[in-house]
């Protein structure tokens, strides 16, 4: 097993490390407390050595200047060529360095994201790590995802206070598009939206950019790209032509075993 060691020195050091022992060197909650890191591995490893830019809503550390950061070192070393960039409600510029910087603001505001897109340019990679109220959530999203580049992948951790009523969850009212999880179940649907028997429908600009959704436990990654494959025409499609229900094909399924020489009666 690889031991990564110098966390704070040459990014060469730490490299070929797995992202598992980048979390657990620096700190990072992202291995321990969860496991993302196996997932994350699984889908940004071709991604590595590529020239990225990243951003981590969420610093850690509270109100503390100089405490947080560990998944913002995290990323740093295990993404050698990319720009690290965090957001946070508190100021956490202590923490900047060569390859990271942070913001201060907060997720939901609209003119403070756009200051953060301005100084960042089109994003590779957005983890959102905040304050994990649906609201938040929601809003980051529907201003960030427009400005991630094709191919790259946005990410809602601790997607379990979808269920949670103090973060503005239901735990009995699965599809409400309100909550994190409603919403991105949303976009699952949006994959295959060509395929829908809705002359007059109109597709979402999700439903045209959202190429692929993978959900874990407490995590959410949507991979960006052009969703405009087309569809089978109904000419060619296999329509069946039988009655299919279920009293109609227990009777065809009796009246085959009826004529079924094999069939014990």
């Amino acid at each position: 097993m690889h031991t990564p060691h110098d966390p704070h020195g040459d990014p060469g050091s730490v490299d070929g490390a797995s992202l598992t022992e980048l979390a657990q060197l620096h700190g990072s909650d992202k291995w321990g407390t969860h496991r993302y890191t196996t997932h994350y591995e699984r889908h940004f490893h071709p991604l590595r050595h590529l020239p990225l830019r990243v951003l981590e809503i969420g610093v850690g550390g509270h109100d503390d200047p100089e405490a947080g950061g560990a998944s913002l070192r995290m990323w740093r070393d295990y993404f050698p060529h990319a720009r690290v960039h965090g957001i946070d409600v508190f100021d956490k510029s202590p923490l900047d360095e060569a390859r990271i910087r942070t913001f201060q603001g907060h997720q939901a505001d609209e003119d403070f994201l756009d200051h953060v897109i301005a100084q960042t340019g089109p994003l590779d990679l957005v983890i959102d790590d905040g304050s994990h109220i649906n609201r938040d959530v929601l809003a980051s999203f529907r201003k960030l995802f427009p400005v991630l580049r094709e191919g790259g992948f946005y990410v809602v951790e601790d997607t379990q206070t979808a269920y949670w009523p103090g973060y503005g969850g239901s735990s009995t009212e699965l599809g409400d598009t309100t909550t994190s999880m409603g919403f991105l179940k949303t976009l699952v649907d949006g994959l295959n939206h060509e395929e829908f028997l809705l002359p007059d429908y109109t597709p979402r600009y999700t439903d045209s950019t959202v190429v692929a959704a993978h959900f874990y436990h407490n995590l959410a990654l949507i991979q960006k790209g052009e969703n405009t494959e087309g569809t089978l025409p109904m000419s060619r499609a296999r329509v069946p032509t039988v009655d299919l229900s279920v009293p109609q094909a227990r009777a065809r399924t009796r009246e085959r075993r009826s004529d079924d020489p094999t069939t014990n009666h």
